[in-house]
């Protein structure tokens, strides 16, 4: 049947009805120039923490209900297993050793405030870009990209260097430490030892005193004198940095300044959420960018009395549902400012759980599902495989799950092109944008291979073969358990890279996610006719990767990660540092 228009609107409407026709069902992104970007990334949150990812005992609506109104990530993939590199590589978009932020020794992450390691000022983040684009970006809570270079003030490393127009957190990370209430966590086998050490050099210095004084020794008081200064010195080299860890890396900034010098933690959570609130309203009449990194879940759990006792999963369970209280919050303070249409939030873990993590009896990381391995591990899922969700409202459609192998670095390219930027093309960039996936326009993850490193040590690779949609993987090395069969590292209380620690492949365990994701039946030549095929072409994959690598300085070599006290920031007089400037500002009650 054809229809006769007469209306003198005629020749308008038609071109209208057949416009609308052809229209795709989710708005073209180009229609809203510079989305807003609500960044959440959490701490040491394992993929089994969350309700969306499988939990059914640890209550998280408010990141449950980002799922359901938005696009879920099932292979969500870490670059790296630990703070410091996963994040590097997040805002950068590379490999974390392309910057030098993977370690080639066991300090795997920044050990200091006062540490001279950190991301390069030559590194071009995400956050740059966008502040380029005329966005206003801004990080509340935690960095652990280093601080200083060369001086106290140089802050060389900082957010504020490094594209962030404003900085509210801590430079450094939440541990044990900085809760006075706490057993130490930071270095703690090392620490131990110098206390044996000392004691030792004590007891001998003692003894030839007493020896001497006897008359049973016979030396000399200067030798003497000179014993007794060597152990002086040898426990001030020490406890000056390790007897003093709560104030120098516990400590809390705005922009370049100290606000608390030691933080108190019973109000960091309302002040980082007072924080994150204000930026929303103090942005929303611009395009801006924020990065709420949580110091949830990293112990020593910080969590409001509000929230004590309400999981079955006790410290820990109570520590995450308080975190996804927070994600509520910001999403409301999004709806409040009618910024929902046209800000796209992203939630993620910057690794997998820590298995090793336990106190007395109390179990204080994170659960990675059927995954096996942790944090600290780079090959195994349970250290890599992260939540990953997108929400956009009208452009990206709800309730949808994508399995597809994706990563932490693709973030980089997906806001930079929707910012209306370009990522840089001086340097090989590791990260693909993902927007065309998201939306339904893409069948397939545009990665063919991931590379799964602890620290500089290739573990395993990740290769989609993407004509059977088979997700293969093999492994060059994996950590040696202890003790033996129990599923991580619990005599070590981490999981080493290289050394005594692994047990070397060859050939490499190769196993088929798609059909085995908990890793548990690795394949053979004699059980998988492809198995050489797989190898070979993984192995040429890895010659290729290796091609794009260049030498660049260790960020975390010994020499970068050791405390330098001419480094320390400080909010006094140094060695006199001590602040609180937030003490007279109101809080809102939670």
């Amino acid at each position: 049947m054809i229809w006769q228009l007469t209306s003198p609107w005629s020749p308008l409407v038609a071109p209208l009805i057949f416009a609308l026709l052809l229209q795709a069902p989710f708005s073209h992104p180009s229609t809203i120039t510079q989305p807003n970007f609500v960044l959440l990334l959490a701490d040491d949150l394992g993929i089994g923490d969350v309700g969306c990812y499988g939990n059914d005992t640890i209550r998280t609506p408010n990141i449950d209900g980002l799922a359901k109104e938005g696009v879920k990530l099932t292979q969500h993939i870490a670059a790296a297993p630990l703070c410091t590199p996963s994040r590097a590589a997040f805002l950068t978009g590379r490999y974390p050793l392309r910057s030098g932020m993977d370690a080639v020794n066991d300090y795997r992450v920044i050990f200091w405030n006062a540490g001279s390691g950190g991301l390069p000022p030559n590194e071009t983040t995400f956050a740059k870009i966008l502040q380029h684009q005329g966005y206003s970006t801004g990080l509340i809570g935690k960095w652990h990209q280093g601080v200083n270079c060369e001086s106290r003030n140089d802050h060389c490393h900082h957010p504020l260097k490094h594209g962030f127009d404003y900085f509210y957190g801590m430079p450094f990370t939440l541990i044990s430490d900085c809760q006075p209430t706490e057993t130490p966590e930071m270095d703690r086998a090392f620490r131990r030892k110098l206390w044996i050490s000392t004691q030792m050099i004590g007891l001998i210095t003692l003894t030839a005193v007493l020896g001497r004084l006897t008359g049973l020794i016979s030396v000399h008081w200067r030798t003497l004198t000179c014993l007794a200064a060597f152990s002086l010195l040898f426990f001030i080299s020490w406890f000056s940095s390790y007897g003093f860890v709560r104030y120098w890396n516990c400590i809390m900034m705005r922009n370049h300044g100290i606000t608390e010098q030691p933080m108190v933690t019973g109000r960091t959570t309302s002040l980082i959420l007072r924080e994150s609130i204000s930026f929303i309203e103090r942005n929303k009449h611009k395009p801006f960018l924020l990065f709420l990194s949580f110091l949830h879940s990293h112990t020593p759990l910080l969590t409001t009395e509000k929230f004590l006792g309400r999981s079955r999963h006790g410290l820990y369970g109570d520590n995450v549902e308080e975190m996804d209280w927070m994600v509520g919050q910001v999403l409301d303070a999004i709806d409040k400012e009618g910024l929902r249409e046209t800000t796209l939030v992203y939630f993620a873990s910057d690794h997998g759980g820590w298995l090793e993590r336990q106190e007395g009896g109390r179990q204080l990381g994170g659960w990675n599902g059927i995954y096996k391995g942790g944090k600290a591990m780079g090959g195994w899922e349970g250290g890599i495989r992260v939540p990953g969700i997108f929400r956009w409202p009208g452009v990206l459609p709800a309730g949808t799950v994508i399995d597809e192998p994706t990563s932490l670095m693709d973030i980089y390219p997906t806001v930079v092109h929707l910012a209306g930027g370009e990522v840089p093309q001086d340097r090989v960039m590791d990260g693909r944008d993902l927007l065309p996936l998201l939306r339904g326009a893409a069948a397939h993850s545009e990665h063919e291979f991931l590379f799964h490193y602890c620290g500089v040590h290739l573990h395993a690779v990740r290769w989609h073969q993407k004509d059977t949609g088979a997700v293969w993987k093999a492994h060059y090395m994996t950590p040696i358990f202890s003790p033996p069969g129990a599923g991580a590292c619990y005599d070590r209380g981490v999981c080493q890279c290289f050394g005594e620690g692994v047990a070397h492949h060859e050939p490499p365990l190769l196993f088929e996610l798609s059909q085995d994701p908990s890793e548990a039946k690795p394949l053979s030549a004699d059980t998988e006719p492809l198995f050489d095929t797989v190898i070979r072409k993984i192995g040429r994959a890895v010659e290729e990767h290796r091609r794009t690598l260049t030498p660049v300085p260790e960020q975390l070599s010994v020499s970068n990660v050791v405390w330098k006290p001419w480094l320390q920031p400080c909010c006094g007089t140094f060695p006199f540092c001590w602040c609180d400037k937030e003490g007279d500002n109101k809080l809102a009650d939670l």
